[in-house]
């Protein structure tokens, strides 16, 4: 019946459906580093299309960044800012500033800001500066912040993490603060799931976990 064909098409929404990082993510700084974190869900619609995505991306040695949003979008952003900053650190004979990356980003996201859907949150460390988190939400506005969270699952969770920040906090203060908050953003948000990717980016590399 004609029912019953419209609810097997809108049953069938994932086969024409992009493929979204709806999602969780977030950084904080700390004395000497950062901490990154997401989860790694990926949804077709409402099918889910791969449930142990990596949505922490390396851009440089030193800097990561957090994607959410079009999975193809912030994948092809990431990609064309990774290739800019290895032509600049060829230049300038050393590792990019995190601050640099972040323009980068914003610049394109900002230009594009009509057809992209990416929302990203660049993190790193350098040795001017040292921990640094940005964040560029869609539209393509960058600032940097001392934690940032973006994503589908950001919304229930910024009352927890108002309460819960403090400055001066350790390295594995801040791997807790994350892990806690992603947890109960993956709780409530359909859209996130999956495991809980972390990375914390200093001066001696970058340390990574995964939370089942």
């Amino acid at each position: 019946t004609a029912s019953n064909g419209g609810k097997m098409a809108s049953d069938m929404d994932w086969v024409t459906a992009e493929h979204m990082t709806g999602t969780s993510i977030m950084a904080v700084q700390f004395d000497g580093g950062v901490v990154i974190g997401a989860d790694s869900r990926t949804t077709t619609g409402s099918y889910i299309a791969n449930r142990v995505t990596d949505k922490l991306t390396m851009v440089t040695d030193n800097i990561y960044c957090c994607r959410s949003g079009s999975a193809a979008h912030t994948q092809a952003v990431a990609d064309m800012v990774s290739y800019y900053l290895e032509l600049h650190s060829v230049e300038i004979g050393e590792n990019p500033r995190v601050k640099t990356a972040a323009n980068v980003f914003r610049e394109i996201c900002y230009s594009n800001r009509d057809g992209l859907s990416a929302g990203i949150i660049v993190a790193g460390y350098d040795k001017y500066e040292g921990g640094q988190v940005f964040s560029v939400p869609l539209g393509g506005m960058c600032e940097r912040q001392p934690f940032a969270i973006g994503g589908s699952g950001s919304t229930y969770v910024y009352g927890h993490l108002d309460k819960e920040y403090r400055d001066g906090m350790t390295k594995e203060e801040c791997f807790k603060f994350v892990s806690e908050a992603l947890a109960l953003a993956m709780f409530r948000d359909g859209s996130s799931g999956g495991v809980i990717r972390m990375a914390a980016i200093s001066a001696d590399g970058v340390e990574r976990k995964v939370i089942p």
